[in-house]
């Protein structure tokens, strides 16, 4: 497998998009928002990309679950897996691409997931805390290396419900293939990818009506909460449409949250590298025939 991996605004599906039409090949999603139907804008979907000189290129794990549902890791690895095959089985070299990390190493690594069910008296025991002191409860079951995946209660609750059922019972593990993947990392100048985010943030809100996604969502019977558990734009922007912030707040709030999931992304990157990973840096301002081209030398050289 090639894995292409990057942070938001990097340029990285665009550049896999051309990949695969190149390798005549296909790819699977590895974006945590992505997966859900009707969150197109805010997810930055740009279906557009995977159109290459007219030519549409196969993807998986996108648009495969509603609105308002809660996807978790068990069911992307089991979702990829059956992708994975899909391809694999047809002679073709699968091509993973997104920026969730978590979602890329578990993959990668071979993390052996089980389901947990609700709790639903633990969840009522934890409804009235706080975030900060759902973090302390979490943090006695787990060290937590980032907050990324705990930025609201209800996740922070679900992560604790997660680690206690881990606690009381014996953990029946899904095994899970070795899968050997040449990862690419698409590096991009901090301040270039700064001004690309602002850059997309105002395209998003004033040109392709982001703001009307997420009424539209609440409007079909989506609960504001259960929006603002997907964080970044669907949060901030639901909080704008709830009356809770003005329009300038939202944009502050939402660029700033937009920068710092960036730089969450390649700590997270990094991370990865530093667990033993072996990630090929290619600069994101190099043409993108030159980007192929160096990642077919690389294929051919772990080959």
């Amino acid at each position: 497998m090639i894995t292409i991996l990057g942070p938001t605004a990097c340029g990285k599906t665009a550049f896999a998009a051309r990949m695969a039409d190149t390798l005549g090949t296909e790819i699977i999603s590895a974006d945590s928002r992505q997966i859900y139907r009707d969150m197109n804008i805010g997810t930055g979907k740009d279906l557009n990309d995977y159109i290459v000189d007219g030519r549409a290129v196969p993807y998986h794990l996108i648009d495969i679950v509603p609105a308002g549902y809660k996807y978790n890791l068990f069911e992307y690895q089991r979702d990829f897996l059956k992708a994975y095959d899909n391809i694999t089985d047809r002679g073709k070299l699968p091509i993973l691409c997104g920026g969730t990390g978590l979602y890329i190493e578990s993959v990668l690594k071979g993390y052996r997931m089980t389901p947990v069910p609700e709790n639903p008296e633990l969840r009522a025991s934890l409804s009235d805390k706080s975030l900060d002191e759902l973090i302390d409860i979490l943090t006695k079951y787990k060290t937590l290396h980032n907050t990324t995946d705990v930025d609201t209660c209800k996740r922070a609750i679900r992560a604790i419900e997660i680690q206690v059922y881990y606690k009381e019972h014996l953990i029946n593990e899904r095994e899970f293939p070795k899968i050997n993947s040449l990862i690419i990392g698409i590096d991009i100048d901090r301040d270039e990818r700064r001004a690309k985010i602002t850059a997309r943030l105002k395209k998003r809100l004033e040109e392709e009506h982001m703001i009307d996604e997420v009424k539209q969502l609440l409007d079909s019977g989506i609960k504001p909460d259960d929006l603002v558990y997907y964080g970044l734009e669907y949060k901030c922007v639901t909080l704008y449409l709830t009356g809770k912030l003005t329009y300038d707040e939202m944009f502050e709030q939402l660029e700033t949250a937009i920068h710092q999931f960036a730089k969450r992304q390649m700590t997270w990157f990094r991370g990865m590298e530093r667990r033993g990973f072996n990630i090929h840096w290619i600069n994101a301002d190099i043409p993108t025939e030159e980007k192929i081209k160096t990642t077919i030398s690389l294929l051919h050289q772990q080959s």
